[in-house]
This record gives C-alpha cells, structure tokens and sequence, in this order.
C-alpha cells in the first residue's frame, strides 16, 4: 500500500475546491457554529467558575456576586464582539481589528496574543478534560494524565486534518448531551434549594458587611476583583467567532450575531448557575476530583433516583460529557488558531505557507504547529490546570482589550447619524474597562506563578514574526525592481494572434504573479538560444488558499487576476509575431498542479522544454527556505522522472 493511499484512508478522499457546492457543504451554519466554536466558550464553565470559586477562600458567600458579574460580563464582550463581526465579517477577529484600527504593531500584538491564547485553548481544554475524567477513576490513575492527554490531542489532529464539518459532526452528540445534562443539574440544583434563594440576598449582605467591618471594604473589593480576575478563563471563548466569520454560511454577520447569541446565552447560564449552585450546595474541594465534580455528586445523590450505583453511573455520564466537551472546545482551537495564522501570513508576519490548504481544504500548516505547541506547553506545565487558566486568562485578555480599544478609537472617529455611535462607544468603553481591568489584576497578582512567561511567549513570537517581515518586504522590493526593469520593454507592431504548430520546438513558461520574473525568462531563453524556439506557452498554476476559498466571489476574482497575467505574456509574443498559448490551473498543491498541466502539454508539443525562474539570494539558509517555498526544484524533479526536461533560470534578488 502506497503512502498516498494510506493517507486517503487517514484524512479522506480529496476535494475539489473549484466546484462551488464544495465551499457551502463545508460552510457552517448558526448552530454548527455554535457547536464547533461556541464550545470553547461553554467548556471553560469546566474550570473558570471553579477558579473564581477556589480564588474567594473561606469567604463563599462572595459567590453571588460572582455569579451575576460572571453573566453580565459574558453579555458585555460578547455584545463587543458583535460590533467587529459587522465591520469585519471575513474574519481576523481581534488581529484584523488591531490592525485596522490601531496599528500593525499592535496588530502584531494582538496576533501573536491569539496565536498563544488557541494553542492554549488547545492544551487547558484537553488538561481539563482529562482532569475531569479522572474525577471517576482511581487515585492510581493520576500519573498517566500526561500521556492520556498526548492521546487525545493526536486524535484531535487527525480528525481536523480530515476536513472541518467532519470534526464538528462527529462531536455533535458529545456537544449536546453536556448542554441537556448540565441544563437539568443546574435547574434542578437551584429549584432543590429554592427555599434559601430569598434569604440569600440578605444574608449575602450581611455576611459582606460584616467581612468589611474586619479587613475594610478596600479589603473586601480587592478580594472580589481578583476572584473575578482568576475565573477570567470563562470568558476566553468569546472571541472564537469574530475571529472565524469567514468560515460560516451566507449571510455570514447574521450567523455569526446568532452564533454569538447562542454563545452568551449558554454561557451565562451555565456559568452563572455552577457559581450558584457551589453556593447553594457548600462546595468543598475534594482530593482527586474537581469543584464539579464533587457538586454534581452531591446533587445527584440528593435526586434519589436510585442507590450509589446508579447514582455513581449518572456521574459518569455527566463527567464523561463534561470531559467530552472540554476536547470538543479543544477542537476550537485548531479552527481559530490556523485561521490567525493565516490572516498574519496575508500580512507577510509568518510564513506564507500557513494560508495554503491540504487537499481536504484545511489549513494543514497551522493544525498541525497548533497541536504540536500545544503538546509543548503541556508537558511544560505538566497538564497544571491553575497554571494554564492563568497563561490562558492573561493572552485572551490582552487581546480582548487591544480589540475593544480599537473598538473606542472607531467609534469616537465615525460619528455619524444613525449608526449609533455614541451607544456602540459607551460599550465599547464599558468592555475595554473591564478587560483592561482584569488584565492589569492578573499581571500584577499572577506574574510570578506564570504570568512572565505569557510575556515573554508573545514577546518571542513578535520579535520573530517582525523579522519575518522584514525578509518578506526585502524580498517583495527586489522582487518589484525586477518588475520596474522589465515592465519598459515594448510590444511589437503586429496586432494578428499567431498559433502554435505542436510540431515546432516548444519554450514552456512555468510563470507566477511577477510579470517581470515571466520577461526575464522569456528574453532570456531568446538570447541563449536565438531562433531555436518557435512556440512559447505560458503556464500558470494558481494556490487556492484560505483566502481565496474564505468568500463568495474570491475564487472568481483569483481565476481573472490570473487569466490577465496569462493573456499579457501572450498579447507580448504576439505583438512581436510569436506563436504563443497560456494554460491555466488551480488547486491545493501549487506542484501536483503545474506538474499535471505539463503532461498534458507535452502530449500536444512533443518538443517541448520547460523554463522557470527561481529566486535565488546572495546567503541562502534555513530561513529562507522555510519563508519560500522550493516549487521550481519540486516541479524539476517531478518532470525529470517523467523524462521531460526542465531549466531553472536563477534570479537573483
């Protein structure tokens, strides 16, 4: 078996990117959506009210406020977040709105913020899954953690690798038992215990009152806001869907204001309502098993829906899709975190082959960097939830504030009429405020316990990423010299179209964007070899990556840049009364493409011989053949295999 078979049956069949039904089979809808990103929204109801809970100490009567400011919170940024879904509805969330209306740098920030907060996002919700599984398992089975989230993580790539809506259908049921099974929890939670709800608000008073009267009410904020600080991991998923519209269905800003909609709404509740029953139900830690558990336990005891077996059954079922909805949250990860590097690829910070596509449409560069970090950052931490929710907490919310700074400086600049304005900055501000507040809390309470090194993270990955751009822009300078040099040579007199005779020798052009790269060529053969070549066909074989797969009417636009770039070459022969042709492809793999097209040209022109350039710097290293990819001597290699001849042209830049 042949290593291409084996990766069919591992990833699947192939698909077709050109056939316009393939792009809205794989689009998602509102409820997809909710499933495939709302969940790491709804899973971080596994560890960030526990966080928040754990964070009050013995003060547990605080909880209430908790509760509320945990809701209220949700519905705030999520609102935010409505606001960057319309003015940015192909996607780039929190890095495209930095970008756009901050600055590049900040942009850049931001970026690499949501780089660090995915693969994070990756490796907390696996951690927490795990942990959560291990609430029902013998004390035994703590050692093996590790590895058991190693597992899950390598399954996860495989099912991402095989296409998106695959991933989210077969984690669909998983989704939805954790919403029906922590629907009637917390319900039931709440009405067992509905005889002490209208006490509850007095005593919550009193209790605070007297707290105050020991340690002050400075005492008393500063214990509540770093609480709220701690269970900032509730709100982490928030901004999965602003930075992923161009992956819903048509109309894409009214899925994604529904999506978001069904986000904050399962989130508020669930969140809010766990804090509420930790209250309710006196929640005390217990070793081995989390805050959730423990609770849960002890409701579902208090049900007497049977003895302990059943009773221990029901646990389980109710953990096991907790857990299961932790590695769905996980799989948000490898939807959003490859579709920032891509938008920061398209701005020459990473390199450019994160935007390429697999041949199951998905960005398989990115998956699989995000996966592999992920993994990274887990054995680092040793699958330490605490210490994760921090770095967590930390890059979400300095990306949330950037974004909703952005949002202020937006709207402060467009005041017009009937956009409201004035009622869009005053949230905007209210989000900024809250973000801004609870990152300051964090760095300054939580930097020695992991809070330095989200820094240096996002510091290393900026300072990488700018020289990475620094070689993009060098490059693309040279690159338009180049164009400048060759876009003065004229065109002849004759206006008439002459064929290609196949029988003639042949002058193939392997051509790219640069028309300048293409007259290089092309004068170049001339001279080495005058008179030789009486046909001269152009090839081009266009990448379709997630950009020009990321909207209606991208890959139309791509098919005419492309055929203009074609139809100059050619218009340039013929005006000096050489046969010429151009043929054009697309695909996934810039290689499989141009090597099919040049089979079938050598079966027309028997005589033919291929040309390309290759761009060729004065200190050749790693770096630049990671930052460009080696297609020239690929497609040659593939050719010479198939005994067709081939010529690299240097171009030095």
């Amino acid at each position: 078996m042949n290593n291409s078979k084996i990766r069919e049956i591992i990833l699947g069949k192939p698909l077709d990117p050109m056939k316009s039904e393939t792009r809205h089979s794989m689009a998602l809808v509102a409820f997809l959506a909710w499933v495939g990103l709302g969940a790491d929204g709804l899973s971080s109801s596994a560890y960030g009210p526990e966080e928040t809970f754990k964070a009050l100490g013995a003060h547990t009567h605080l909880g209430l406020y908790m509760a509320i400011a945990t809701a209220a919170t949700v519905f705030i940024i999520a609102l935010a977040y409505n606001q960057v879904i319309e003015l940015f509805p192909t996607g780039g969330g929190g890095y495209r709105v930095a970008s756009k209306l901050v600055g590049p740098y900040l942009g850049l920030i931001s970026g690499c913020a949501l780089i660090l907060d995915y693969v994070l996002t990756i490796a907390i919700s696996i951690a927490s899954g795990v942990d959560a599984l291990a609430s029902f398992l013998p004390l035994g089975f703590q050692p093996y953690k590790l590895w058991a989230e190693v597992f899950f993580i390598g399954l996860l790539i495989v099912m991402n690798l095989r296409g998106l809506k695959e991933a989210i259908q077969i984690l669909l049921p998983i989704f939805l038992g954790f919403v029906a099974t922590h629907l009637v929890l917390i319900v039931y939670g709440i009405f067992a215990h509905a005889s002490h709800l209208p006490a509850l608000i007095p005593t919550t008073l009193a209790d605070t009152s007297q707290l105050a009267g020991d340690i002050g009410w400075i005492g008393v904020a500063g214990m509540l806001l770093l609480a709220y600080s701690q269970g900032g991991g509730t709100y982490t998923g928030l901004e999965a869907v602003s930075n992923n519209v161009n992956l819903l269905a048509e109309p894409r800003v009214r899925t994604g204001k529904m999506t978001m909609l069904y986000m904050a709404l399962s989130l508020a509740f669930t969140a809010g309502g766990i804090i509420l029953l930790y209250l309710l139900w006196d929640a005390k830690p217990m070793p081995g098993e989390t805050l959730n558990a423990s609770t849960f336990k002890t409701i579902i005891a208090s049900m007497g829906l049977g003895g302990p077996v059943l009773n221990q059954i029901l646990l389980v079922i109710v953990l096991a899709f907790e857990a299961g909805l932790l590695f769905v949250a996980a799989n948000t990860g490898f939807l959003g975190g490859p579709s920032v590097l891509s938008n920061m690829a398209a701005d020459s910070w990473v390199p450019h082959k994160f935007r390429y596509l697999s041949t199951r449409l998905v960005t398989q560069n990115g998956i699989l960097v995000m996966g592999l970090a992920a993994l990274a950052i887990l054995f680092w931490t040793g699958g330490s939830v605490t210490l994760l929710v921090v770095l967590y907490s930390i890059s979400v919310f300095l990306t949330f504030a950037i974004s909703l700074f952005g949002l202020c400086l937006y709207w402060s600049r467009n005041r017009k009429p009937g956009t409201h304005w004035l009622r869009r900055l005053l949230l905007s501000a209210v989000g900024f405020v809250i973000c801004a507040g609870i990152l300051a809390i964090l760095l300054v309470e939580r930097f020695a316990e992991g809070g330095w090194a989200t820094a240096v993270i996002i510091g290393a990955i900026a300072l990488l990423c700018i020289f990475i751009r620094k070689h993009y822009r060098q490059t693309k300078q040279a690159i338009h010299s180049v164009d400048e040099v060759f876009a003065s040579q004229p065109f002849g007199p004759n206006p008439d179209p002459v064929e290609p005779n196949p029988d003639n020798q042949t002058a193939v052009f392997i051509v790219g964007t640069s028309r300048g790269g293409g007259l290089h060529a092309l004068l170049w053969v001339q001279r080495m070899f005058p008179a030789h070549f009486k046909n001269f066909l152009f090839v081009n074989a266009r990448t379709v990556d997630s950009h020009a797969y990321g909207g209606e009417g991208a890959l139309e636009q791509m098919r005419e840049d492309a055929a203009e770039t074609l139809e100059y070459f050619v218009d340039f022969c013929h005006s000096h009364n050489m046969a010429a042709s151009s043929y054009l492809g697309f695909g996934t793999d810039a290689v499989d493409e141009v090597t099919r097209l040049c089979e079938k040209i050598s079966e027309e022109f028997p005589n033919a011989i291929f040309f390309t350039s290759k761009l060729i710097f004065s200190s050749d290293n790693w770096l630049t053949r990671v930052l460009h990819n080696q297609a020239a001597l690929a497609v040659q290699r593939r050719l010479h295999l198939e005994g067709l001849q081939m010529v690299i042209l240097p171009m030095k830049v």
